[in-house]
């Protein structure tokens, strides 16, 4: 992402973070939250490596045509997914905004500046800011449950992951 390098490693450092949590998360009694904690997994191990900051390493030009095609597939599951929970249509606009950015990056290589869409950036940016609103409104009630809980089954855990997730979201549109 472009943008200046120390913010760029916070945000992989939270990212990639959030990515090893959800993989934790995975290993829950509960399927369904199995299954959210994996989409959530490559969501943020790819929020990660696409916020490497560019002064540091740039990716090679094959690179966003695979950051499409993974999001683009994690969009269509999550699509499917949607019919059953409506917790996965925020899953299918977070892959949508992953393949969203990663088309304007590879239209922008070589270029400095934004290389989106203003209208779609703007309306990403409303939905991901209203997301993390609404997520630390959910996160303060939330108390740890009675007795020995697993890193896996941590409700307060798994919403402080979706907010940070939301705010690096928010991070990386805002140098689009």
């Amino acid at each position: 992402m472009h943008g200046p390098a120390s913010p760029g490693w916070l945000l992989v450092a939270l990212c990639a973070a959030t990515g090893a949590y959800c993989l934790l998360r995975m290993r829950s009694g509960v399927e369904e939250q199995r299954r959210a904690a994996g989409g959530e997994a490559l969501m943020g191990f790819g929020m990660a490596a696409m916020a490497v900051p560019t002064a540091v390493f740039t990716p090679p030009s094959w690179a966003w045509p695979l950051y499409t095609a993974v999001f683009g597939a994690a969009a269509l599951r999550a699509l499917w997914a949607a019919r059953t929970s409506a917790h996965h249509l925020h899953h299918l606009v977070g892959a949508g905004a992953m393949v969203y950015m990663a088309v304007a990056m590879a239209s922008s290589t070589g270029h400095h500046g934004g290389a989106g869409v203003p209208l779609v950036t703007g309306l990403l940016l409303l939905y991901f800011t209203g997301y993390v609103l609404l997520s630390g409104v959910r996160l303060i009630p939330v108390t740890a449950g009675v007795g020995a809980v697993g890193w896996a089954d941590r409700p307060e855990l798994a919403r402080a992951c979706r907010l940070s997730m939301g705010i690096g979201m928010v991070a990386m549109l805002l140098t689009m």
